[in-house]
């Protein structure tokens, strides 16, 4: 047990944070997920816009660093270009 205030609040804030963190990259996980399974290039198109909204959200309030979202927007963006091509 927490001995001291600061510290029970402490606890208190960590659990607190903890469930908004697994949300906000669950988040990031499905927008992502949601591009890399649209079929048809509109759909990928209009799925790739919220997932770039999602992945910079997501650097703002430090879920990931700046690179991985970079990395993560460029790979799917070559997904996306490449499904044009191909229909």
């Amino acid at each position: 047990m927490k001995r001291h205030k600061s510290a029970e609040k402490e606890a208190r804030k960590n659990v607190r944070h903890n469930v908004a963190n697994r949300e906000a990259r669950s988040r990031l996980k499905t927008a992502v997920r949601n591009v890399l399974d649209s079929k048809d290039n509109a759909k990928a198109a209009e799925t790739l816009k919220t997932a770039y909204s999602v992945i910079d959200k997501s650097v703002k309030t430090g879920i990931i660093h700046a690179n991985k979202a970079a990395n993560n927007k460029t790979r799917l963006t070559k997904f996306v270009s490449k499904l044009a091509k191909s229909t």
